[in-house]
């Protein structure tokens, strides 16, 4: 078990990382390097050898191994993103790089998303190094830059200029699950991620005739745009059954004991109540305009308009997507990837499947474990180039009211500090026997 230090550190170590601002605005705007060199010093500490790579003078990644026990088992990997996303202060109720704690909560840019995962993994390996622990398998630590963006700079990167850093990794665990789900009626949910659906991020261009405003014109690149948006944002898109929704649906269905097969996945959500939100994001591909750009003038029609589109589509689902797309644009819309990433899908029979799900149980041993696919994307989608099948996986234990979902991206981010504690020693036990 992890010392009570550990439990202290844990809690310093997101408030510490919560300060150091990593903002990700895209375009290559961040520097991640601060808060690599924080954690690789911690690291060192604890008797690691921390290497500090970068693509682009700034984005710093940091990439670690701890030798485990058993030379023969695969090596796991353990990673989190170092970089946040954009938070206006005047909107916040504490200032979102303050990192400061009250009441039991620490509040801050990255508390959820991702530097609380991130303090827990550092807590663990410095825990251990007291203690003189070794894990069984061999365990790659990685914490990367730019995961709010491409991934260019951070596990892409790794990915494509440094596989031999993950040499024997077969698995690896990071963002996110095994968070606490509290249904309404006095159950706790214990989501853990076993898929993400694919990334795709897209932009639609049309041209038509460039003139006057007041001019009759046909050939209207703003009217193309718009009508190719509206028919992407009313599409309906059918239910697309993957191994992992099916799963979640019929563990759902038992738990809540009602009637419906996972094949008819709208009525059985229908049925479960606030939990069939863990799961309906994830019934069928999607798509959402995000971004419109077109003119310079109000009584000039341009000769181009451009939109962007957040596309989404399940394991399974990108040709879908692709022919989609396709037809919702018609002739007079052209549309490309901005963006691109795979759809993922691990095992759920797989042994590390099994220990995730048997360690929650064990410390939360009123929660039900159930898998889910996540609605989004994370590194793992990079390393999955290297064959490391990927689980979402870094637990906390949330108080009945906690919008954890909400805490992503969102106003006034924090978690609390019994739920970081909660986080260390799960994951402690986990990653010693994993």
């Amino acid at each position: 078990m992890a010392d009570e230090r550990a439990l202290d550190e844990v809690v310093r170590f997101t408030s510490d990382l919560i300060r150091i601002d990593t903002t990700n605005r895209g375009g290559g705007e961040c520097r991640e390097r601060p808060a690599a060199e924080y954690a690789a010093a911690l690291l060192a500490e604890a008797g690691l050898e921390p290497t500090l790579l970068e693509r682009t003078e700034g984005r710093t990644n940091v990439v670690a191994r701890l030798e485990g026990t058993d030379p023969s088992a695969d090596a796991l990997l353990v990673h989190g993103h170092l970089d946040v996303v954009p938070a206006q202060a005047e909107d916040w109720s504490v200032h979102p790089f303050s990192g400061e704690v009250r009441d039991g909560v620490v509040w801050g840019r990255g508390a959820v998303d991702m530097k609380n995962m991130d303090a827990m993994i550092l807590s663990v390996v410095r825990s251990w190094a007291r203690e003189g622990v070794r894990p069984r398998r061999d365990l790659v630590i990685a914490f990367t830059a730019d995961e709010e963006a491409s991934a260019a700079d951070g596990a892409g990167f790794l990915a494509d200029e440094h596989p031999e850093l993950f040499e024997g990794c077969t698995e690896g665990v990071g963002e996110s699950g095994a968070f606490t789900f509290h249904d309404g009626a006095g159950r706790q949910l214990y989501p853990i991620a076993a898929g993400e659906r694919g990334t795709g991020w897209i932009k639609l261009t049309a041209r038509g005739r460039a003139g006057h405003g007041s001019k009759v014109n046909r050939s209207n690149a703003v009217t193309r745009l718009a009508a190719a948006v509206a028919r992407i944002g009313a599409h309906e898109w059918p239910p697309r059954i993957t191994p992992i929704l099916r799963a979640a649906l019929t563990e759902l269905a038992a738990l809540y004991g009602v009637d419906g097969g996972p094949d008819d996945a709208d009525a059985l959500l229908s049925k479960l109540g606030p939990a069939a939100s863990l799961v309906e994001a994830t019934v069928r591909n999607s798509a959402n305009p995000t971004m419109l750009s077109a003119g310079y003038k109000v009584n000039v029609i341009p000769g181009e308009a451009v939109a962007y589109v957040d596309g989404r589509y399940l394991p399974g689902g990108e040709d879908e997507f692709h022919t989609t797309m396709d037809e919702l644009t018609g002739p007079d819309v052209e549309w490309e990837f901005y963006h691109h990433g795979v759809a993922l899908q691990s095992p759920l029979d797989s042994p590390t499947y099994a220990r995730m799900r048997a360690v929650v149980e064990e410390f939360a041993p009123e929660g039900h474990v159930v898998p889910y696919c996540m609605s989004g994307g994370t590194d793992a989608k990079q390393f999955s180039r290297l064959g490391i099948t990927g689980y979402g996986f870094s637990p906390l234990r949330l108080p009945e009211g906690f919008d954890y979902q909400a805490m992503f991206h969102g106003v006034d981010e924090r978690v609390p500090v019994e739920a970081l504690h909660f986080g260390v020693r799960v994951l402690d036990r986990f990653l010693r026997t994993a």
